[in-house]
């Protein structure tokens, strides 16, 4: 099924729900916001880059917005959050999508590497949910999805210090859900595998010459190891999200669902 007949499913309980999206410009983050709007979510774009979030929610279409965040900064995502309540009137789901990588041998990742990267895929996660959590538990309500890795379930090589970020990113995705199941908010992660985005693409050279191998080698490798045979699309990751937003999903929480092509199945 293309992306497009998954984007005509109807999921129970998303239409006229609103949602937080970050690092929603590009990539995994617009594939979410795109298959969330979809399904009638009013979808606040939120990213760093706030020309592109603006761009970005523009494609979406009407009734659709835009805020700029860094999620490394508390005030900066505080501040995001509550221009987004105005704009959309109401937040229902909170998806921390941002997220970045560095790869280097670990003997030789810098101070730099190691702090970018849990600055923003595990700081920044908490961040956004703790942000989001206060508002849900003032409204009994509210759903959560952070994204997570592939590399959050086997630590990868000459990616280190993004492993230690994302394996952050699930324990603290099941730490809050128990906390916050007694509240009615549901809080997941997805796990994505080897997915075709701009980051991939800088993955790529970047392993290559590591490794010593072509761009082109790199990538039969990835595919050599997803069972399903190809590279995975930011819409494999969405449909999964929007289908963990909705009422399908009721009784799930603390979860981190891989979405891999078979690649890790634990």
């Amino acid at each position: 099924m293309d992306p497009r007949q998954l984007a005509e499913q109807r999921h129970p309980g998303l239409a006229g729900k609103r949602a937080f999206v970050t690092g929603a410009a590009t990539g995994i983050g617009f594939a979410i916001a795109r298959a969330l709007a979809a399904q009638e979510v009013s979808v606040v774009v939120a990213d760093l880059n706030g020309e592109a979030a603006r761009t970005a929610a523009a494609a979406l279409g009407a009734g659709h917005h835009a805020v700029e965040i860094d999620v490394r900064e508390r005030s900066s995502v505080q501040a995001a959050f509550d221009q987004a309540l105005s704009l959309a009137g109401g937040i229902d789901i909170c998806i921390a999508n941002a997220g970045v990588s560095t790869m280097r041998q670990a003997i030789d990742l810098t101070d730099e590497d190691w702090d970018f990267n849990m600055d923003v895929n595990a700081r920044g996660v908490f961040l956004t949910n703790q942000v989001a959590s206060r508002h849900f538990l003032s409204e009994h309500k509210g759903v959560i999805v952070n994204t997570a890795s592939l590399a959050a379930k086997i630590g990868a090589p000459l990616l280190a210090h993004y492993s230690a970020s994302k394996f952050a990113v699930v324990g603290w995705t099941q730490g809050l859900a128990r906390e916050l199941a007694p509240k009615g908010i549901r809080v997941n992660a997805v796990c994505p595998g080897f997915v075709r985005t701009s980051m991939q693409e800088r993955e790529i050279l970047w392993e290559a010459e590591l490794r010593g191998m072509t761009p082109a080698e790199v990538q039969e490798d990835y595919i050599r190891q997803t069972p399903l045979g190809r590279i995975e699309t930011p819409e494999d990751v969405a449909g999964v999200v929007v289908f963990l937003c909705s009422d399908a999903a009721r009784f799930m929480t603390g979860q981190a669902i891989n979405v891999t092509g078979g690649v890790y199945t634990t």
